[in-house]
C-alpha cells in the first residue's frame, strides 16, 4: 500500500536530515507504528505520505502511485488523516464536521447523512450529539470524531500522529481498542506515530524504530521483544517491561486479600 524509497528531509537552515535515506514498505491492512524520542523525524516522516511536507529526495508511492505525481488536495481527499489536537471545526456541529470531505467531493446529502450516521456508530458515539458542536464534547468522544472525520470519505490509507496522546489513561484504553476493532472491520491500511511503545505493541502489527532520522529497526512486537537491534530499541522495549514489574511488586506487597 506505502512504499518509502530513500526518502530523506532536510530542513532549510539545518546541517543534519530531519528524515535520512529512509526506505519503508506498508502492506495492505497492515498498522505500521513509526516509534522514537522527539526529533526522530516520525512525523516528518509520516507528513511527507500526503506531501503536508516535502520530501528533498527518494520517491513515495501510494497504492502504487507516486505522490509526486498528484495534486496534494487530492491526495490528502483520498487519505485520513488525524492528528492529536483533532482539529474539529468549533462553529460546526459534529454532524457536519465528519461530512466535511464528502461535502468537499460532492456527495449529495442522503448519502453524507447516512454515512455520518454509519461512522457515528462504529466510532461509538451516541446519535443524540450529532447536532452538538466539539466544545460540548468530552476530549475522548472528540477525538472520536476525529476518526469519524477521517474515515468519511472511505479511505483505504490513514494516517495518525499521536492522536490519543493527550487523553486520560483509561480514555486512551478505550479507544485505542476501538481503534482496532474499527481497523479489523474494514480492513485499513494505517501508519500510527507514537512515542509510546505500550500503545505501540498493542496497536502495531509491525513497529518501526526510528532515531535521529533513520529507522534502527522493524519487526513484529514479539521480534523487537525478543531481538532488539541496538540500545535505543532496547531501552524503548524496556519501559513496558518496568511498568509491568511496578504493577507486578505492588500488587506482591499489597498480599492476599
Amino acid at each position: 500500500m506505502i512504499n518509502l524509497e530513500h526518502v530523506g528531509k532536510t530542513f532549510p537552515g539545518q546541517a543534519a536530515p530531519a528524515v535520512g535515506d529512509l526506505s519503508l514498505e506498508v502492506l495492505e491492512g497492515e498498522i505500521a507504528v513509526l516509534i522514537g524520542p522527539s526529533g526522530c523525524g516520525k512525523s516528518t516522516t509520516l507528513r511527507m505520505i500526503n506531501r503536508l511536507i516535502e520530501p528533498s529526495s527518494g520517491r513515495i508511492t501510494v497504492a502504487g502511485k507516486d505522490v509526486a505525481e498528484q495534486k496534494p488536495h487530492e491526495l490528502r481527499l483520498a487519505i485520513g488523516y488525524v492528528i492529536q489536537q483533532v482539529g474539529l471545526f468549533p462553529h460546526r456541529t459534529i454532524a457536519r464536521n465528519i461530512a466535511t470531505v464528502p461535502e468537499l467531493l460532492g456527495w449529495d446529502r442522503a448519502r453524507i447523512s447516512t454515512r455520518v450516521e454509519e461512522l457515528m456508530e462504529l466510532v461509538g458515539l451516541e446519535g443524540e450529539l450529532a447536532g452538538r458542536y466539539p466544545a460540548e464534547l468530552s476530549g475522548g468522544q472528540q477525538q472520536r470524531v476525529g476518526v469519524a472525520r477521517a474515515l468519511a470519505a472511505e479511505p483505504r490509507l490513514m494516517l495518525l500522529d499521536e492522536p490519543f496522546g493527550a487523553l486520560d489513561p483509561l480514555t486512551r484504553d478505550r479507544i485505542q481498542q476501538s481503534f482496532r476493532r474499527i481497523r479489523d472491520t474494514l480492513g485499513l491500511t494505517a501508519i500510527f506515530v507514537t512515542h509510546d511503545m505500550g500503545e505501540a505493541l498493542v496497536l502495531g502489527d509491525r513497529i518501526a524504530v526510528m532515531h535521529e532520522g533513520r529507522l534502527v529497526q522493524v519487526g513484529t512486537p514479539r521480534e523487537l521483544l525478543t531481538a532488539p537491534a541496538d540500545d535505543t530499541v532496547r531501552q524503548l522495549m524496556d519501559t513496558p517491561r518496568r511498568q509491568a514489574a511496578v504493577v507486578d511488586a505492588l500488587l506482591a506487597a499489597d498480599g492476599p486479600r
